[in-house]
């Protein structure tokens, strides 16, 4: 028996399980529903709704990708960007992700029912029965508009955030859904031009395969017009302010610009997906900065 070889094969698989929960997209989401969390109070987040329900969320976050693995595992082998998943690899057997996902979300979910409240515990269930089956095996398959009605699924991390630690929803918390439900259009657009051969060969009817790289292109400038208006709500609720506004404007600038760029040249589509990245991102930072700043 190779000793030495016994550590790094237990390595692999361990790498293959994250590899499951697509980190770097649970990352972005949890950063949301922090942003979520801390905007809902003035007070300080209790530590256990903060630390468990964030857990909690990234668990069931991580369950609905590692279903969306399982779905996927047939057009993920034929795309270039995900061939490599630990399915289509061999690493890991389908019965072994859905081990995974059934003992990740059933943990995520006792987490949310113990340490927030019931509320957020069914409105995240409600978020991966949307994402992992909803918009993975009915809508992403069938049509072009997959993006847009599944969207409502990826967007609830802030709501859920806020509902963790106030236990209802209201106007603030629908503002921070609206936006990247707006936001999700654009920013999967971008990639799916960029990739839209690979989209083909699966036979995924995303955007640019369906109805071509021009169309798609002008979609998402109109998106972005969109997210301009749907980004100040905030403001109009009362969650944020002047500074958030500043810098909500400077960043829809150059989001439309990217997209305007977009429209004349598909190279632009990479440039545009991942500032759409960066902008999600300083977009929820800025409100916490208003947020702390306004206290």
């Amino acid at each position: 028996m190779n000793t030495r070889a016994l550590p790094i094969a237990v390595a692999s698989r361990w790498r293959a399980y994250a590899e499951l929960t697509k980190p770097r997209v649970v990352a972005l989401m949890l950063f949301t529903a922090l942003a979520g969390m801390l905007l809902a109070t003035h007070a300080a987040v209790p530590w256990r709704v903060l630390v468990f329900g964030l857990v909690g969320i990234g668990l069931m976050a991580g369950a609905a990708a590692a279903v969306n693995h399982l779905v996927d595992a047939r057009a993920d082998a034929l795309m270039a960007r995900t061939r490599a998943r630990p399915l289509p690899r061999g690493v890991l057997r389908r019965a072994e992700v859905a081990g995974f996902a059934a003992l990740t979300g059933a943990a995520g979910l006792a987490l949310l029912l113990a340490f927030t409240n019931p509320l957020c515990a069914a409105l995240t269930l409600a978020s991966l029965v949307g994402y992992a089956f909803v918009y993975s095996v009915v809508l992403k398959p069938r049509t072009p508009q997959n993006i847009v009605i599944g969207g409502a699924a990826g967007a609830t991390p802030p709501l859920l955030g806020w509902v963790a630690v106030s236990g209802q929803l209201d106007a603030n918390a629908l503002a921070l859904f609206l936006i990247i439900l707006t936001w999700t259009p654009p920013h999967f657009w971008a990639l799916a031009i960029h990739r839209r051969a690979d989209y083909a060969r699966a036979g995924v009817p995303m955007l640019p395969v369906t109805h071509g790289v021009a169309f798609t292109a002008r979609r998402i400038a109109a998106y972005t017009a969109l997210l301009g208006g749907v980004s100040v709500l905030p403001v109009a609720t009362g969650l944020a302010g002047p500074l958030y506004l500043a810098s909500a404007a400077v960043l829809d600038a150059r989001f439309a610009w990217l997209a305007w760029r977009l429209c004349g040249d598909e190279r632009w589509a990479m440039p545009t997906f991942r500032y759409s990245i960066v902008y999600l991102a300083a977009l929820f930072a800025a409100l916490l900065v208003d947020h702390w700043w306004r206290v």
